[in-house]
């Protein structure tokens, strides 16, 4: 079987509001972060499957022959993301080499692949091809990473089984799919998640495929129409921590002072829902501006009451508001990344000079922009250079 190449990409992700209140039934912000997850689907006639990962220095090749034994414990259809089919897991697990104490990034990302690769193809026959992925955002920083890679899976792979349409026309720099396709994306992305997570939200892979700006409340994802993209610079501190551990702190804050903590997530709810009313308004003004850095101010605070702070995060606020701008955490806290908002006037040798006082506190500092879209095909003139380069190695 020969498919066609495809050139995808999808967006990281990041929290601007409501952060761990999610967790105890309040609104949470998710924005798509305009760095990127690059893929490229190439066709190959050498009877082998391979998939090049360089961030992570992984590199793979199975033969198609290995693959097929595969085929006759896959339920359900390609055209369903059915339930996680745990048996197949189980033998590409083995298969793989995945065990308990070998899970790592590389592992993990391989199982994924050939699952949702499998999957897809699997009442047809199997196709040789080559995959190659390179990404802009760090594993690991709560920025989506995983769930871009898996978005990106879904829409080639999909694409190339001919389950979706190729959305690229010959004149199209970039084109995306209509809701019904970026529906189905979005499920198969979302088992690639469960692969990797173990119990994922979907909220990233839902901004990894839509874009934008999400709000999400008790399991429901809604994405907003007409938000503006936003200037921001993203901070990683480079500090470890555990999500589980974070989330359990807090849980047990609450229970220790439930009247004191509760009126806190009540705030931050409040603070979701007038950050989105703020940036619904068109169009966006200096005083809405003024309110959207009050608001990042005032969460970053209850955060800290939390107890989700790190000195880390701390230094970030402090460096960044020397300079006229306004910080706060994104994601877990205790240490990870945080988010400045720039206000379009902001000179670009302010935010160098920022970005050069982070980096010499020792953290890596990007500026780039939230809002922007969820997952493309492209043309290779559409992809910049440094990328196409290192995605035509392979």
């Amino acid at each position: 079987m020969q498919v066609k190449d495809c050139l995808v990409s999808a967006p990281g992700k990041t929290i601007l509001h409501g952060e761990h209140a999610v967790v105890h039934g309040k609104v949470a912000l998710a924005v798509s972060l305009n760095l990127r997850t690059y893929l490229k689907l190439k066709s190959s006639s050498n009877d082998k499957v391979c998939i090049n990962l360089p961030n992570i220095d992984t590199f793979h090749c199975w033969d198609l022959s290995d693959l097929k034994q595969f085929i006759p414990y896959i339920n359900g259809t390609k055209d369903e993301a059915q339930r996680l089919d745990a048996e197949l897991v189980r033998r590409l697990r083995d298969f793989v080499g995945v065990t308990n104490g070998n899970l790592n990034n590389g592992n993990t990302a391989c199982l994924t692949f050939l699952y949702i690769y499998l999957s897809v193809f699997a009442s047809g026959e199997l196709p040789a091809l080559t995959i190659t992925v390179w990404s802009e955002l760090p594993t690991g920083a709560g920025l989506g990473s995983s769930a871009a890679y898996s978005v990106c899976l879904a829409a080639a792979l999909l694409c190339a089984a001919g389950t979706i349409p190729t959305s690229l026309r010959e004149w199209d720099q970039t084109a995306r799919w209509c809701q019904e396709d970026l529906e189905h994306i979005n499920s198969w992305a979302f088992q690639g998640e469960t692969i990797i997570h173990g119990n994922p939200s979907g909220v990233d892979n839902a901004v990894g495929t839509w874009g934008g700006m999400l709000r999400f409340l008790a399991g429901k994802i809604i994405p907003l129409s007409r938000v503006p993209l936003l200037r921001i610079l993203l901070t990683n501190t480079k500090v470890p921590r555990s999500t589980k551990a974070l989330v359990a702190r807090v849980k047990d804050k609450i229970n220790k002072f439930p009247s004191i903590m509760n009126p806190v997530l009540d705030s931050v709810d409040a603070i979701s829902y007038t950050c989105e009313k703020v940036l619904t308004c068109e169009p966006i003004t200096g005083e809405h501006y003024s309110i959207l850095e009050e608001l990042i101010d005032i969460n970053q605070h209850h955060l800290n009451v939390m107890g989700v702070g790190h000195p880390a995060l701390d230094t970030v606020c402090r460096v960044t508001l020397a300079k006229g701008l306004h910080s706060k955490l994104t994601g877990a806290g205790g240490g990870g990344c945080g988010i400045t908002l720039l206000r379009p006037e902001t000179d670009s040798s302010v935010v160098q000079n920022t970005m050069q006082d982070l980096k010499d506190c020792g953290f890596d500092c990007w500026e780039t922009s939230i809002g922007g879209p969820g997952v493309q095909q492209h043309s290779p003139s559409s992809v910049k250079e440094e990328i196409l380069e290192i995605l035509e190695q392979y």
